[in-house]
């Protein structure tokens, strides 16, 4: 009788194990770990200009940045350097506005854009390509 109790106690102690491991990784069957599952991915939409128009130096630029933690966490830069913005809450995105730099004449440069969201992983990075004349 004293073994079928060591094994009893072996399996329950394996099962324990076994729980402790997948609610430790998330692997539960709830679909994920710690509540990250309901992201919304932050999105870059409605860029002006478009993508590879032609503007003068120092044009205004804006787009609407959805899914973002904020306004703090809006970032814009051109030649890899940060672009002074200015942001608008529509309520369901925020509009966003800069200008290209008056100093960048006849050369294509891209506006890169990255949003920060609640979760790493729901960021999003992109940008596009505006021609600056002379």
């Amino acid at each position: 009788m004293n073994s079928s109790k060591l094994i009893l106690a072996l399996l329950l102690m394996t099962g324990a194990q076994a729980s402790g491991w997948a609610q430790s990784t998330g692997h539960i069957g709830h679909g994920g770990s710690g509540g990250d599952t309901g992201c919304i991915k932050a999105k870059i939409s409605r860029m002006q200009p478009e993508h590879l128009a032609t503007v003068a130096p120092g044009s205004e630029f804006s787009f609407a940045a959805s899914g973002s933690n904020g306004p703090g966490h809006i970032h814009v830069s051109i030649q890899q350097q940060p672009v002074e913005i200015t942001v608008e809450d529509k309520e369901t995105f925020y509009l966003v506005k800069g200008n290209v730099p008056a100093d960048i004449r006849n050369k294509a440069v891209r506006i890169s854009v990255q949003l920060k969201a609640k979760y790493s992983k729901c960021d999003a990075e992109g940008g596009w390509l505006v021609k600056v004349s002379e």
